[in-house]
């Protein structure tokens, strides 16, 4: 096996799930695991100002080249999404024949080639799965597998052509929090890419302008024999404001650059309600219109009552990325023709999310994201394969080695 199958294989053995409950950096005590992991590699390989913080739960490594060329910066992220990840279990099947794959016996847990077909693009490679009972990990331990294998490259062939490589490795990508801590001042490049998104080929640098809000609704329960013009069901204002957003602007409804709201929460009795949306859209001025729409239905339904039901908090989470990455074509240009000489088609895509390269770029640094091979993320049919890797190792390698000509 590979080095960087090696790696992978034991990265994704590590539980480094994070936890939108805790207040820790990083949220899990298996992220800091892995930090430490690789820490130690990153020494191993001769990178300098190598350094765990353990303020900000950031590892952070310098591969020295050229001071006179373009420096670029690798980032992925050490956590995985919130699905069971105790006792990752990866299973490898080499030549895969493209057939069905039994995850897991007892369940009955199958990879079904009709449920996903995208499992015909892989045959006669080498496949690895779960198996059924957790996620694989593939988000993002596949890229930091894929840096570490670039970077023993480039460690091996010092004759190359290049600038500085900078690599961080950093947590709670998954819950929104990790990127808001990143030090771009230690972190000294031209351009930055996130090691984060899905198939060979996937590449973006747009993003959702994201928000979200928790309206609290205080109802008056009474006796319903004697409610008439007293009782207010606080759950029925809540069915109120879900109905008055516009029906079809919703996740399962829209695609491409098209916004969304969506409730994420919804619990409560007659007395007290409590709802939660998420609110998406590309464009920056229609983020501001979903916004106020939203408060403009409060505003509505509490100018009925002579004191307000209605509480809200609303709270911007991240920013297209596009607004800084414009002022930076090369930044785009360097990656796509990079795949284009290694025989990938780009497949430029608006992220439907956010990556840490939202806050990154946001912070001055522009930070596209680039695929890591993987399918099927945050779930028990997540897969990679080897070759899928080796292909993101290799454009990585061959972005180093153009970005030369960007100055």
């Amino acid at each position: 096996m590979s080095e960087l199958l090696n790696d992978f294989l034991a990265f994704v053995r590590i539980n480094t799930r994070s936890d939108v409950t805790s207040e820790q950096i990083p949220t899990t005590s298996g992220q800091i695991e892995l930090a430490k992991i690789l820490e130690k590699k990153l020494q191993e390989l001769g990178l300098e100002e190598v350094s765990y913080d353990t303020a900000n739960g950031y590892l952070l490594g310098k591969l020295p080249g050229d001071p006179e060329q373009i420096a670029l910066g690798f980032i992925a992220h050490l956590d995985t999404a919130d699905f069971n990840a105790e006792n990752t279990q990866p299973q490898v099947f080499e030549n895969y024949d493209g057939n069905d794959i039994a995850l897991h016996k007892e369940p009955d847990i199958v990879l079904k080639v009709k449920e996903f077909p995208n499992l015909q693009d892989y045959i006669g490679q080498t496949l690895i799965t779960t198996n059924g009972l957790t996620l694989l990990g593939a988000d993002d331990k596949a890229g930091i597998a894929e840096i570490l294998a670039m970077l023993r490259y480039f460690k091996a062939h010092p004759d190359r052509n290049r600038g500085d490589i900078w690599v961080a490795f950093g947590p709670d990508e998954e819950i929104g929090r990790g990127a808001d801590r990143f030090p771009v001042e230690k972190f000294p490049v031209r351009y930055a890419y996130t090691v984060d998104s899905g198939r060979v080929g996937n590449f973006e640098y747009e993003t959702f302008n994201a928000a979200t809000i928790t309206i609290e609704i205080e109802g008056t329960s009474v006796h319903p024999g004697t409610a008439y013009g007293q009782m207010v069901n606080a759950l029925k204002l809540g069915e109120e404001i879900d109905a008055a957003l516009p029906k079809d602007e919703v996740p399962e409804k829209t695609r491409g650059y098209e916004g969304f709201y969506l409730l994420n929460k919804f619990t409560g009795s007659i007395d007290h309600a409590t709802l939660n949306y998420i609110i998406r859209d590309h464009d920056e001025e229609k983020f501001e219109t979903r916004k106020q729409t939203i408060v403009e239905i409060i505003d509505e339904i509490n100018g009925r009552f002579a004191n307000p039901r209605l509480y809200y908090e609303m709270a911007d989470q991240y920013y297209n990325m596009r607004q800084i990455i414009d002022q930076y074509p090369n930044s785009v240009k360097l990656a796509k023709d990079a795949m284009e000489k290694i025989g990938i088609t780009p497949n430029v895509q608006p992220f439907r999310g956010g990556t840490d390269g939202s806050k990154i770029s946001l912070k001055g640094l522009p930070t596209p994201n680039i695929f890591t091979g993987g399918e099927n993320f945050h779930g028990q049919y997540e897969f990679i394969t080897l070759e899928a890797m080796e292909k993101t190792t290799e454009a990585l390698i061959e972005m180093v080695q153009l970005a030369v000509k960007y100055d």
